[in-house]
């Protein structure tokens, strides 16, 4: 992975290699590979996630439609 720094800024070159690695899922990535995972412990992993991505998509769609208010960001 490649960042080029521009008028010798190197703070921003590391936030946008740091945005392009959080994009590309390199730390979640270097996380999984920390240590060994279980299989029953991957399932189980596996399985929330997919519950926390339906019940995102659940209220995305409520608040579309208008029936729940959306988010206030603090």
């Amino acid at each position: 992975m490649q960042v080029l720094v521009r008028d010798n800024n190197v703070d921003q070159a590391l936030r946008v290699l740091k945005k392009k690695m959080q994009r590309e899922g390199i730390f979640r990535e270097m996380r999984a590979r920390r240590s060994y995972e279980k299989p029953s412990e991957k399932r189980n992993r596996e399985a929330g996630e997919a519950v926390r991505r339906l019940r995102k998509l659940k209220r995305k769609q409520l608040q579309r439609e208008g029936l729940v208010p959306s988010r206030k960001k603090r």
